[in-house]
Order: C-alpha cells, then structure tokens, then sequence
C-alpha cells in the first residue's frame, strides 16, 4: 500500500513508534528512524525495519529544538524526495502538583510533545500538498481528551496536539492531505513496566497483581493497547478507506474515555 513512500517516526527507536514505524515498513514504506538509544540499539532496529525490504535513515534530532526538527525534515527530503507519512509520536513524561512542577519540565514536555508536531508538520506539509497526497498522524493519548492529577504539563500538551490536528485537517480538507490523532491508553512500554515494578516493590504485592491494580484505576478492559495495535491502525489511516477521516481523534483505550 505504502510501497515507494516515505514514512518519517519521530521517537521511533522503542515502544508505540517502534510498533507503527514496523506496520508501516510491512506496507512497503521506507522509514525515517528518529530517537534516542545506545548505536547498537539503533543499528538493530533500522537492520529489522531493512529485512523487510524497505530503505531506512535514522537522524537523531532532539526534538526540543526547532533547528534540529528542520534539519531532520530537509535531510529526509534529500534522502527521499519528501516525506509522505509524518508520524509525530516523540514524547516525554513528568509527574508533579502544579506547584511544584519544575519551570524547565514544563518547558520541554511543550516543546517535545507539542510544539515539535507545529514544527514537523509545517515543514513537510507543502511537498505534501504540493504531490496532493500525504498522512500526518499525531500520536496523542486519552490524555488529550480526559486529564489526570499531576500531569498538567502532559496534559495540555496533548490537549494541544488534539486541537492542532483538528485545525490542520480543517486546513488541508480539500487536498489530498489527511490529519489524525491517535489517543492511546495504558501502553506497556518500558516505563510502564517501570511503574508496575515499582508499585510491585512498594506495595509488596506479585508483579500480575501489580498490573491488574494499575489498569483497574483507569482501563476497564484490564488489558493493554499493544504497539501492534496502534501501528494496525496507523497502517490504516494510510490506506485510501481512511480518505474521508479527517481530524479524528481516535481513541485506543480499553474504554477508559467512555467512563
């Protein structure tokens, strides 16, 4: 489906956009690699991503920084031509009351998970619109539609990406340009698991227990949103039968926003 197109995911290296930048390579897409990790690291993902027949780049552009987001764009252009596919997944997390939430956390959670999908998405979008086609998906989280306690940073961030990928679908509605967000759940990534350890560790209680208890305060199912399953549904808002989703916020959250 994706077959001699270019599918840029920022925060690629692990975890959710590990899991899309895989289902998009399945559909032919050549990868640009974004993230942070050791070389070995790195290597093993791009060599996985080639095995499936696709070419890759990796640019490890820190996406607080404005100068190094246009580098990574202008870099995947002269390696590809354009960037068809704008995955915007880069993400960081800081827990705190609003209080005592540290000026420079909230400063660089806006800027990496806001503000770097302004960034990405103005620079690619004219050769997208220029070829009138293109997808632009925002992994944003249920976050983005419900708010939790001593996440307010993360929270408007991803309040933000909600309402900046409803204004860009607005403003690419008559083109060949798509805009979506995906709003994921508990995902069991590595700083998940972090959590449940740790909870395991504080409360005594066997690790299963620990997940159970973490899930049952906010996913009904009791079960996680696997990277596979996010990446299946990227694939999709891709594919010509998403032509007409435009501006969706699509929540991935074992019914945690239908509470």
């Amino acid at each position: 489906m994706l077959k001699g197109k270019t599918a840029l995911v920022t925060g690629s290296t692990s975890g959710i956009g590990l899991g899309i930048a895989r289902a998009l390579a399945k559909e032919g897409a050549n990868i640009v690699v974004n993230g942070f990790g050791e070389d070995r690291v790195i290597a093993g993902v791009e060599k996985e991503l080639q095995a499936l027949g696709v070419r890759t780049l990796y640019h490890g552009a820190d996406m607080g920084k404005p100068a190094e987001i246009e580098d990574l764009i202008r870099t995947a252009e002269r390696t590809f031509g354009r960037v068809d596919v704008l995955v915007n997944n880069a993400g960081i997390q800081f827990v705190a009351n609003i209080e005592e939430f540290p000026v420079e956390r909230w400063d660089a959670i806006i800027a990496i998970n806001l503000s770097s999908a302004f960034h990405t998405i103005r620079l690619a979008l004219p050769k997208m619109k220029q070829a009138n086609w293109g997808r632009i998906i925002n992994i944003a989280s249920v976050h983005g539609l419900v708010a939790s306690a001593q996440k307010s940073a993360y929270v408007a961030a991803k309040h933000g990406i909600v309402g900046l990928t409803k204004a860009v679908a607005l403003e690419t509605a008559t083109t060949g340009v798509t805009c979506n967000a995906i709003c994921p759940g508990w995902v069991l990534t590595p700083l998940v698991q972090k959590q449940i350890d740790d909870r395991a560790a504080r409360e005594k209680i066997p690790s299963d227990a620990a997940k159970r208890a973490l899930l049952g305060e906010k996913q009904p199912s009791l079960e996680f949103v696997t990277p596979e399953q996010l990446g299946a549904l990227a694939a999709f808002l891709c594919s010509p039968a998403a032509n007409q989703i435009r501006g969706a916020a699509w929540n991935v959250d074992g019914g945690w926003y239908a509470q």
